[in-house]
């Protein structure tokens, strides 16, 4: 993977993901659900077969402090969002003006993600593939919700900017590398939250059917492969 590749297929996730939902407007849920569940189990594989080991490397006997900091720093953030982050957004209110506290907190949660790309190239298509159809149940909800077009088309930019945006930080901030492995832990315990939500709320009442496993195991033979 090219180094531009890792900045282009977060950023490009988010914003194909905005056009598909703008554009065709799908409605069958369940297809976003088997999206949803391939996507958790693909997240969950990468972070547990790649940023976990290369953690536990560094010896550092704090490392399980941060990964659970980053589980806990994730459930307040979804007290903001109410669960955007893993496609947990439903209901017909409408809103006229930017949702800023669902806008905040979904970007610092991309930003943070971010910040592991620079040194683990592969989980940038992981993000993609958590981003994608985020992206469409998020820009769904909000032209449901009668969002300006203009609101939404800036917050959906933005949001598909953060995580590239954390790259960058990663790269041109040296103390940063200093304190690399301590942000991995944070961000991996924000990707376990995150996945294993994403799998148990992507089927009705938790329960699993053959499709849904289907997908939850190509998402891990995929991650394995890469």
């Amino acid at each position: 993977m090219k180094n531009i590749s890792y900045f282009l297929i977060p950023l490009l996730a988010v914003l194909i993901g905005y056009g598909f939902a703008l554009f065709l407007k799908p409605e069958a849920k369940k297809n976003l659900k088997l999206l949803l569940a391939f996507s958790g189990s693909f997240l969950l594989s990468l972070t547990v077969i790649d940023l976990l080991p290369d953690v536990y490397r560094s010896n550092d006997a704090s490392i399980g402090i941060y990964i659970m900091l980053g589980i806990l720093f994730q459930i307040i953030l979804e007290f903001f969002s109410k669960g955007a982050e893993h496609g947990h957004v439903h209901g017909h209110e409408i809103i006229k003006k930017m949702p800023w506290l669902l806008f905040i907190s979904l970007c610092i949660h991309a930003l943070l993600e971010g910040f592991p790309v620079n040194q683990h190239h592969n989980l940038a298509l992981g993000i993609a593939i958590h981003h994608f159809p985020i992206a469409i149940i998020l820009t769904t909800f909000f032209v449901n919700a009668q969002l300006n077009k203009k609101v939404i088309f800036i917050f959906m930019l933005l949001f598909a900017i953060m995580t590239p945006f954390g790259t960058y930080l990663s790269e041109i901030i040296p103390s940063l590398n200093t304190i690399s492995t301590q942000i991995t832990a944070v961000v991996i315990g924000i990707l376990f939250h995150i996945s294993s939500t994403i799998i148990f709320e992507s089927s009705e009442a938790h329960k699993f059917n053959i499709a849904k496993i289907s997908m939850i195991i190509l998402g891990i033979a995929l991650a394995y492969l890469i």
